[in-house]
């Protein structure tokens, strides 16, 4: 982390849990800091967004159940990564069913030109899943997802999709790239 302040922040948010919970998230962040995403306030959680393309990468925060115990959550944009395991590709479908049921507008639009705000072909940025009967179903891959119930099993696969989604935000949305080819 880069200040004081933001380093205070994360271990306001992290002071609730276990240290195993407590060690993950840490692990995280200072991850995603060594990328340049630095965290910031975001109402009650915390967002992770890198100052080149100006883009979202992550979101943590926590939920109080109704025993008033600290659970926290994890969202990442992933949307652009390929071949990553069946649990994430899981995530994505149930995110896919849940978008398409409460929220159209969330739908990837850029498949059919009706949105323009991300770069590059619609294919390498949006989240796609198979229904058993082989539709195809997309959603917009400008937001993170929930990834439930992380562990220190999904740590280098979160790593691994942080840094393939980094590169493409830094490829195609960077803030220079669209300084340098105007």
């Amino acid at each position: 982390m880069k200040t004081k302040k933001q380093k205070e922040l994360v271990e306001s948010y992290l002071s609730p849990f276990e240290s195993g919970i407590q060690l993950l998230y840490q692990d995280i962040i200072l991850y995603l800091s060594e990328l340049g995403y630095y965290p910031k306030k975001a109402g009650t959680s915390i967002s992770f967004t890198n100052d080149i393309h100006g883009k979202q990468i992550a979101k943590i925060g926590t939920s109080i159940n109704k025993n008033k115990a600290h659970t926290p959550w994890f969202s990442l944009r992933f949307s652009a990564c390929k071949g990553y395991s069946q649990r994430f590709a899981d995530i994505v479908h149930d995110a896919i069913i849940k978008v398409t049921a409460n929220n159209p507008y969330r739908l990837a639009r850029c498949t059919t030109s009706e949105c323009n705000s991300c770069k590059g072909e619609s294919d390498s940025h949006i989240y796609t899943s198979i229904l058993p009967n082989g539709e195809r179903m997309t959603s917009c891959g400008a937001y993170a997802i929930k990834i439930p119930n992380i562990s220190i099993d999904d740590l280098n696969e979160i790593k691994e999709l942080i840094k393939e989604e980094h590169e493409y935000l830094v490829k195609h949305e960077s803030k220079l790239n669209a300084f340098v080819y105007r």
